[in-house]
């Protein structure tokens, strides 16, 4: 929305909500602003999407976002006029507050403003533009509204190399290979070709961790590196073991026999059965803690953790006349 006086006719001019361009909210931190902006470049960036014709204008748009938001007097004019902007008084003096609240904006009619949406040379133009007063531009210049400044910065970022994006990919484990640690041979396509990646995967890793492959993601451009490549780490599900962590839970059933008056039992692992005492009177439910027979730790100090042996009791279901007799006698006595 550009005025050279307030008698002009006034011209329709889009809002731009520069927030919503980088995905942001309004209480965005520099340090989040910038985070973004920066994914957004490498993704709209128009070497890296050669066939988007929409593409220069994306990147451009996302230039001017982060142009208005990474600077506080900027953001602060911005926020100041708000998506209400276009119903403040034109006049002289870009941003300054008027009688009642109001605030003024001019649009300076003879300058360049490179690439920039009128919405911004009308919320930014005049003033001396980014420079102050009279700034000048890149190069010591003194004209216009001293855009070159970011102009030429634009035109480093155009030819700056551009890394490589992370690639993410789910990776499955049994829990013998989460015990042992094991290799994952990875076909990883990239456009009309494809290539194979052998990746280690160290014993002990986490259910829901992320391997990371340094240098094996998305190619970069204009000589930037490639980006990294990530496993997501997904247990299967085992038929005896239930994964807690680097404790491996399990259910062990005895008779009745062997609950009320002990013996041993063979409790499964993952480096075979191993037997184990059942006290005299154990009840169902009772765990007993096999150290060191579960996953490795990744912690410092490493070991393993333990398998947990939850007590069950198998109870008798069809009895025969010498076993009725005996338990009836153990009713009489009180058990």
């Amino acid at each position: 929305m550009g005025f050279e006086n307030q008698d002009e006719e006034r011209v329709p001019v889009e809002y731009k909500d520069y927030y919503k361009i980088l995905g942001v909210a309004k209480t965005a931190t520099d340090k989040e602003i910038k985070a973004a902006y920066r994914k957004l470049a490498r993704k709209h960036h128009p070497d890296v999407n050669k066939n988007d014709p929409k593409a220069e204008a994306r990147f451009k748009e996302i230039n001017e976002a982060n142009e208005v938001l990474s600077d506080p007097a900027k953001r602060q004019r911005y926020d100041a006029l708000g998506s209400d902007w276009s119903s403040y008084r034109p006049g002289p003096g870009a941003g300054a507050p008027g009688p009642g609240g109001t605030y003024t904006v001019d649009y300076g009619g003879g300058e360049d403003f490179g690439g920039f949406s009128d919405f911004f040379r009308t919320i930014f133009g005049g003033g001396g533009g980014f420079g102050g007063p009279g700034g000048g531009r890149a190069g010591g210049g003194t004209g216009g509204g001293g855009f070159g400044g970011f102009e030429e910065v634009f035109r480093q970022q155009q030819s700056a190399p551009i890394p490589g994006q992370d690639v993410e990919t789910p990776v499955e484990l049994t829990l013998e290979e989460v015990l042992r640690g094991t290799t994952r041979m990875l076909q990883i396509g990239e456009g009309m070709k494809s290539r194979k990646v052998e990746v280690k995967i160290p014993p002990g890793v986490r259910d829901g961790s992320r391997v990371r492959v340094a240098g094996e993601g998305g190619p970069g451009a204009r000589g930037g590196g490639r980006g990294d490549l990530y496993l997501r780490v997904k247990t299967i599900p085992h038929p005896l073991f239930e994964r807690k962590g680097e404790d491996l839970q399990v259910a062990v059933t005895v008779p009745l026999s062997t609950a009320v008056l002990g013996g041993e039992v063979s409790v499964p692992t993952l480096d075979g059965p191993v037997g184990i005492k059942v006290p005299p009177g154990s009840r169902p439910g009772r765990v007993f803690r096999l150290r060191n027979h579960g996953l490795p730790r990744l912690e410092a100090g490493g070991g393993r953790g333990d398998v947990l042996a939850t007590l069950g009791v198998e109870l008798p279901t069809a009895l025969n006349d010498r076993e009725r007799a005996l338990f009836e006698e153990l009713r009489t006595l009180g058990h």
